[in-house]
């Protein structure tokens, strides 16, 4: 999938996504930025920024902020929630900012094994010493979420499935690692943080879940309709009265030195 049309995924339920589904990843956000030690004026591009959460809290630390990402309806919403950072339209694979721009570079789920190009560029607009981060989704049997990607995985086309098959792999002990490594930098720690999707009912899940990139294709392939149904089977045993849906999953992490 181009960035143009990973852009079109993403962004087609931009409000949904950043309101309903984003916050989950905040355990994993604090995590990195501690890692890489974030606070007052350093510099920090977000890649695959998305609607700026991540960005929002590494400007409350009183970080300089940039983010890149491929949708432009995500950019709107990052663009409200960091007034003041350099927000850009673009290609992971093609970073629009000078070499030796920035002291951190992240990414949260948006660069997978396959992305080579992405290191390469991230590595470049690192000044030297810098901090690169990444994070991945961790083994299936501590993925809460397995459930909604394998209903992806069984009503998508088979390119999609390869891709969401290949995402899974990225969490695998050395895969994150050789792909950090490919673009020049040293890998330093690996580590893991759990997460907590919450919703107060199997309705706003599956309203949260149609609006990820992810699930963008199988609706392209199966329609809205099939897809929410399908999702709902999922997680129908997940529900607990008085307590709503809590799907607990785990982050990797990787750091790495310029």
């Amino acid at each position: 999938m181009g960035w143009e049309l990973s852009g079109e995924a993403w962004g087609s339920r931009a409000v949904d996504w950043a309101y309903l589904f984003e916050p989950y990843s905040r355990p994993a956000n604090v995590a990195v930025l501690d890692q890489c030690h974030v606070t007052s004026g350093t510099t920090l591009l977000d890649v695959g920024c998305g609607s700026g959460f991540a960005l929002s809290i590494a400007s409350d630390r009183g970080a300089i902020a940039a983010g890149l990402d491929a949708s432009a309806a995500l950019l709107d919403i990052a663009r409200a929630r960091n007034p003041d950072a350099d927000l850009r339209l673009g290609d992971m694979n093609d970073l629009p900012w000078d070499d030796v721009s920035f002291d951190v570079v992240t990414s949260f789920n948006a660069i997978w094994a396959g992305c080579e190009q992405a290191v390469v560029e991230a590595e470049r607009v690192l000044r030297p010493g810098g901090m690169f981060a990444m994070t991945f989704w961790g083994p299936p049997k501590r993925l809460g979420l397995l459930p909604y990607f394998m209903t992806i995985a069984q009503n998508s086309p088979d390119s999609h499935v390869v891709a969401t098959l290949g995402q899974s792999d990225t969490g695998r002990a050395g895969v994150a690692e050789a792909l950090i490594e490919s673009g020049g930098l040293r890998v330093q720690a690996r580590g893991a943080v759990t997460v907590t999707n919450e919703f107060p009912d199997l309705d706003t899940f599956i309203r949260g879940a149609v609006a990820a990139g992810p699930s963008f294709p199988a609706i392209e392939h199966m329609g809205e309709e099939q897809f929410r149904e399908a999702l709902r089977a999922a997680y129908a045993d997940a529900l607990r009265p008085g307590l709503g849906l809590r799907i607990t999953s785990e982050f990797g992490w990787v750091t790495a030195v310029k």
